[in-house]
């Protein structure tokens, strides 16, 4: 691919992610866009302003030597520095403000772009990589927008089946065999994956049989029947007090419908829970209790990549816990710069895999590595259990 291609094909992955943000929020009235839904999550305007800053930081500033079009929105729009309870109080762009401010980045940068030899040996340049990570940026923002807007209660989304959901997974997953040995963990070559992706390195496997497919609701609801949200010894320590302490008796979302039948809300709407679909909304402690009263346990992240690349259903249905502590590979080196996967190093982060419905390819590949606190269950995230042999 020439040079003047490549920045066609960015430009125009630029234009796809801008285009699917907007879609998502235009039906969302302005004030909601303004308020904040949950403290879990941050205003939806914050977001869409955090999005055009990072855009404005790396590829205008960064790369184009420009210089801040707003300096206060350094602070205003540094993640690290605000914690989502903290951004309803900052000085935010309001929704159309952020909007105009976006649109303003986005011409520059395109303009720019028009402009740049990707073939140029600087690693940010590279193949385009610094323009690849802007666009993934904005892809996992709109994966987080839709998260918040799940946790609407009063607004039902006019585009709620475009807005999709798991696929049917079927019967009682089948186990798929994995012989294990040593096997490469990783990658080198992907040209837009993240730090913590990289290196590619050898990790050595023992065999094991993991779950062709996700957890379905019809499983899931064997385990709550059985007393599963009741009985200790089905939880670690710190789950079972956590869950006391939450007051959990369900996936999150779900309501009781009477003569033992349950509903969801999706997207503002109530429905019946498909029996047959992965169960999503749970955190890692309902996911690690579930395979304990099944006889079973967590995959590794080593153990589900390698799975992976034999061949498991259902991948992009839900991301999916692991037991693995979120961590730094062999020879690990930030890039480009630490905060996106350094300062999460340890163990309050479990590594989730795979992708969700909600994802987009761009960011939907074998190596990627998702994390989050082991509490959280406003992500669309759901699991597989795995067992030794």
């Amino acid at each position: 691919m020439g040079v003047s291609a490549l920045n066609e094909t960015l430009a125009d992955a630029l234009e796809e992610a801008r285009a699917r943000t907007l879609a998502l929020l235009d039906p969302v009235p302005l004030d909601d866009q303004a308020r904040q839904i949950s403290p879990l999550m941050s205003p939806l305007c914050w977001d869409l302003g955090h999005v055009a800053h990072f855009e404005e930081l790396w590829l205008l500033r960064t790369v184009g030597r420009a210089l801040p079009t707003v300096p206060r929105l350094d602070d205003v729009y540094d993640a690290f520095k605000h914690p989502r309870p903290e951004r309803p109080d900052l000085d935010l762009l309001d929704p159309v403000e952020a909007r105009d401010f976006a649109a303003d980045v986005r011409k520059r940068a395109l303009d720019l772009l028009s402009t740049i030899d990707l073939e140029d040996t600087v690693p940010l340049l590279e193949g385009g990589f610094v323009y690849g990570m802007i666009v993934q940026h904005e892809h996992q923002h709109i994966e987080t927008m839709l998260a918040t807007i799940q946790l609407m209660e009063n607004f039902v989304h006019p585009d709620v089946e475009g807005l999709s959901t798991t696929r049917p997974a079927g019967v009682e997953p089948d186990e798929l065999f994995v012989d294990g040995g040593a096997s490469v963990m990783g990658t080198d070559d992907a040209p837009f994956a993240y730090d913590n992706e990289r290196p590619a390195h050898a990790v050595e496997v023992a065999p094991f049989r993991i779950d062709t497919t996700p957890v379905t609701h019809r499983a899931y609801l064997q385990f709550m029947a059985d007393g599963g949200y009741d009985e200790p010894r089905w939880w670690t320590e710190a789950g079972w007090a956590w869950r006391t302490e939450a007051g959990l008796a369900h996936p999150e979302f779900w309501r009781e419908a009477g003569a033992g039948a349950w509903e969801r809300r999706r997207f503002g709407r109530w429905e019946p829970v498909p029996p047959d679909q992965s169960v999503q909304h749970v955190c890692w402690y309902e996911a690690d209790a579930y395979a304990r009263w099944r006889g079973r346990r967590l995959p590794t992240e080593a153990e589900w990549e390698q799975a992976a690349a034999r061949g498991l259903e259902g991948v992009g249905d839900v991301w999916e816990w692991t037991s693995s502590d979120f961590g730094g590979y062999p020879d690990f080196e930030a890039f480009p710069y630490r905060e996106y996967s350094e300062v999460f190093f340890g163990p309050d982060y479990k590594v989730l895999r795979g992708s969700s419905w909600a994802t987009h390819p761009s960011v939907a590949r074998t190596t990627f590595r998702n994390w989050d606190y082991p509490i959280r269950r406003q992500i669309f995230a759901g699991f597989r259990c795995a067992r030794d042999l």
